[in-house]
């Protein structure tokens, strides 16, 4: 039944396209692109009857607009990206809080129309609603955000009881800098490359946050010339690789690791103070700001949205940021990310260059953290030595990564339990990344 429904949808989506072969070869109608507008010219047929001015006429003008007439290879292909991220979604359960109105929205960016018809449908035409909701990406306003309700379920505990593991999530943030470089090499500007190596931090939001400040189609870039808009791809790339965690890293992770350092016991975590937990979130604002204060609307909402939740006197609010008020902003900044992926856009040799230089930064950055771990056990006493697999949480895929160092940990001793040690440079690298961002905003701009 499934694949008689299936071969009907097919059949008919391939008789539309016949149709719109043969009437464009009879010269009913065709389209002239010119100065990026577009003309609709048609040419009367000999007939008795004036069928320009009858039904026949009104059938071509709707055909005109619909689809299956403006429908690319391009379009097709964002399509099936579409499907994938569904997909991998609702069958495998990877991230699906975020692939679902990513590649929801890929689907609705990628529906074809007559381009310049001031419909005002497109995320790209002004006036469209879809234009006045990417307003907020274009101006970083949804990633702050989603700091503050990252911040309002964070618990900085583990990072707090050991401190000298934040260094893991500062070691992570390598893959950031060597692509940039990388990047600049291959022919991105400085401001380009900046954009592009933030998504070795695996982190989504700081990842549209520096794009849109860098690599925006608007700002003037060191070369005098107009840096591309690099949104889109950066972005899809950055959620990209956060779903795909549980892949990418345990191959790398079991390459740079021997069975006794993925046996390594930690000892358990002390025990931290109400004080401890109010004090850390405001101390931690200060000192991140100080340092890089253009990572200010990252940092500050994200301290913030953890001074809500350890204060004990602000539930409600605490509650509305890690919940409604997170949710709310990830649909949003889902729908419009995954629509900014129109075909005409999208599809570009620097998008396909992203793609390639992302996975090298999150690879790096996830090498990073577990070969600085193995470096810092040289100077550690036998009782404090740090398993190395949580190096890798330092990456501030949260908790996805920390999760990854617990099962790799209990696939070796299934009672070697590394979840909570991990979370320390999980929740570094997410301090790590903004700080990242903060520092390349401060040499570029």
């Amino acid at each position: 039944m499934k694949t008689k429904k299936a071969l009907l949808a097919l059949g008919i989506i391939a008789f539309l396209l016949v149709l719109n072969t043969i009437l464009d070869q009879k010269g009913l109608f065709s389209q002239t692109v010119a100065n990026n507008q577009v003309t609709t010219t048609v040419t009367n047929t000999p007939n008795p009857v004036n069928e320009d001015h009858g039904l026949w006429s009104e059938v071509k003008q709707f055909y005109l607009y619909t689809g299956f007439k403006n429908i690319s290879i391009g379009h097709m292909v964002m399509l099936m990206v579409g499907f994938f991220f569904l997909y991998l979604a609702i069958k495998y359960d990877y991230e699906p809080l975020l692939l679902v109105p990513i590649g929801t929205g890929i689907l609705i960016g990628n529906v074809p129309f007559m381009q310049d018809a001031g419909l005002q449908i497109g995320i790209y035409e002004s006036g469209s609603t879809l234009n006045y909701l990417y307003f907020g990406v274009l101006k970083g306003v949804y990633p702050p955000l989603i700091f503050l309700g990252i911040g309002a379920m964070t618990d900085f505990t583990s990072l707090i009881s050991n401190p000298k593991l934040m260094l893991l999530g500062a070691a992570a943030q390598l893959g950031i800098f060597v692509t940039f470089l990388g990047a600049i090499t291959i022919g991105f500007n400085s401001f380009e490359a900046a954009a592009i190596g933030i998504i070795g931090g695996a982190d989504g939001p700081t990842a549209i946050f520096l794009s849109s400040k860098l690599a925006n189609g608007i700002l003037i870039g060191p070369d005098g010339v107009p840096v591309k808009n690099l949104i889109g791809p950066i972005a899809i790339a950055a959620y990209s690789y956060m779903a795909l965690v549980p892949v990418i890293q345990p191959p790398i992770m079991r390459l740079l690791t021997t069975k006794k350092e993925r046996l390594i016991r930690m000892k358990p975590p002390r025990t931290v103070s109400k004080t401890e937990k109010i004090i850390f979130p405001i101390f931690g604002l200060l000192l991140t700001t100080f340092i890089t204060p253009s990572a200010m609307p990252l940092l500050g909402m994200l301290f913030f949205g953890n001074i809500l939740k350890e204060s004990g006197v602000t539930k409600r609010l605490a509650d509305t940021a890690k919940n409604a008020l997170i949710d709310i902003v990830t649909i949003i900044l889902g729908l419009t990310v995954g629509a900014s992926t129109q075909a005409d856009i999208f599809l570009t040799s620097e998008s396909m260059l992203i793609f390639g230089l992302g996975a090298a930064s999150f690879m790096v950055a996830t090498a990073g953290g577990v070969l600085f771990a193995k470096m810092m056990n040289w100077f550690l006493k036998d009782e404090d030595k740090i398993n190395p697999l949580i190096g890798s949480a330092g990456v501030s895929a949260v908790p996805d990564s920390a999760r990854v160092s617990q099962m790799e940990g209990l696939r070796e001793d299934p009672t070697n339990h590394l979840l909570m040690h991990a979370m320390a440079p999980n929740v570094a690298g997410v301090i790590g990344s903004a700080v990242a961002a903060g520092i390349m905003l401060s040499f570029l701009m």
